[in-house]
């Protein structure tokens, strides 16, 4: 055998070695609570190579979810509720989840990824989310939370409970996508039914899904292997976990940025992808794809990075795409300040406010040390005043005496004068 034909042999092996490392990956979408399940049950048809399972402690919701059959259901907390809804109970949602977690526990053993989708806002997907996630992470799996956000409309209270269900799960979860339910309004009229403008933000789900999926486990022609997703997932800054998955497609002739555009300009999100941290974008187009297209998608793309961010991209090629171009696009430790609160560790909180409290002080002591000058000031230009005038009194005063003075002396002298004079003019019998 020659050394060339050694040599493609060894790399027949390499490659076969990735592919199977690839389909050896394990995949699974959880939807929790009747939101969470109502979209992995619409989105189940459009994704392959991935496993799902819908957990509620509504046992009609879930006959529902799983109405197709590539979605397992699993109850919890039916000691509970009796096999019904946790309403707006949070609490009582978290205690359900404890109550089974050894059977939760079972979704998740041996998977490499598990991707949380929720509805957030209600007493399930809310309150259990913490422990499932928390239980995700402690049996080695990276952990991913793709969440919507309650419509305005539905209350303060249900927008509170949503938010502080997303503070509590963010310390066992990777990354985190978070879609408020009313940017669905940037997409659809407002006077579309409801059950429509739903659809509408779950195809979208599905397509972000699916370029997420795709990149994962199909060969091209430069493959994104686990150990890039892993790299791109982990992130141990907790303000830095925000997520961006977005899947776009056009026609060549509409050019690299109008593709680019249309991929990093999802409606949907509240954030950008400004600043990030991790990137992995697979670019899929026909055999008529140049490299000039490549070169120009890639860095309109990474230009959104900072400097030392991971980048990692994947190139394939079908027959389908022929003129066409598909950008799938997942971005990890975005830079915003959005939901910013809910993001702070405790730590940081109770160290800003320290250093507010501390720069309020500080504030008050300057204030008070400025009036105190200012007083001081104030009395010693009074002082300097007040000598001024005393020593500018004497000198006036001796000016008036010598004036009256000179004054005196001339009239005494007048008077003389005129007495010689009178003298002089005196007849002889007077002298």
């Amino acid at each position: 055998m020659s050394a060339a034909t050694k040599k493609k042999t060894k790399n027949r092996k390499i490659k076969k070695n990735e592919e199977e490392s690839l389909k050896g990956i394990k995949v699974k979408i959880v939807g929790v609570g009747g939101g969470g399940g109502s979209i992995i049950s619409n989105i189940s048809p459009d994704l392959k190579k991935v496993s799902f399972a819908a957990v509620n402690t509504d046992l009609r919701a879930l006959k529902e979810a799983t109405k197709n059959k590539k979605v397992k259901g699993v109850s919890f907390g039916k000691n509970l509720t009796s096999g019904l809804g946790t309403g707006m109970d949070k609490n009582l949602g978290r205690r359900a989840a404890e109550e089974d977690i050894d059977e939760i526990q079972k979704l998740f053993k041996d998977q490499d990824i598990v991707i949380f989708v929720a509805s957030l806002g209600g007493g399930t997907g809310s309150g259990a989310m913490p422990t499932f996630a928390k239980a995700a992470k402690e049996m080695g799996a990276l952990t991913y939370g793709l969440f919507t956000l309650p419509f305005p409309f539905e209350g303060d209270k249900k927008m509170k409970i949503a938010k502080e269900a997303v503070k509590e799960t963010k310390d066992n979860l990777d990354a985190v996508t978070i879609l408020p339910n009313e940017k669905i309004f940037e997409i659809v009229d407002k006077n579309t039914p409801l059950k429509e403008a739903l659809s509408v933000m779950n195809d979208n789900l599905a397509k972000g899904l699916e370029g997420l999926i795709e990149t994962i486990f199909e060969t091209g022609l430069i493959n994104v292997d686990f150990a890039d997703i892993r790299a791109i997932l982990k992130n141990k800054n907790q303000n830095r976990k925000f997520a961006y998955l977005s899947t776009a497609e056009g026609k060549l002739e509409e050019g690299a940025k109008e593709i680019v555009k249309r991929v990093l300009t999802n409606p949907l999100y509240a954030y950008s992808i400004s600043r990030a941290k991790g990137m992995i974008f697979n670019i899929t187009g026909g055999s008529d794809i140049g490299l000039t297209d490549i070169s120009s998608i890639s860095e309109s793309i990474s230009k959104y990075t900072e400097d030392d961010a991971k980048i990692i991209i994947g190139i394939m090629q079908k027959k389908k795409y022929k003129d066409k171009v598909k950008v799938a696009l997942f971005v990890t430790g975005c830079y915003t300040d959005y939901m910013k609160k809910e993001f702070e560790e405790e730590g940081e909180i109770s160290e800003k406010k320290d250093i507010k409290e501390l720069k309020k002080k500080t504030q008050k002591k300057k204030k008070r040390n400025n009036k105190k000058i200012k007083s001081k000031n104030k009395k010693e230009e009074e002082k300097r005043e007040e000598i001024s005038e005393i020593r500018v009194k004497p000198i006036e005063l001796e000016k008036e005496h010598n004036k009256s003075q000179d004054f005196s002396t001339q009239k005494n002298e007048e008077k003389r004068l005129i007495e010689e004079d009178d003298e002089w003019d005196k007849p002889a019998f007077l002298k």
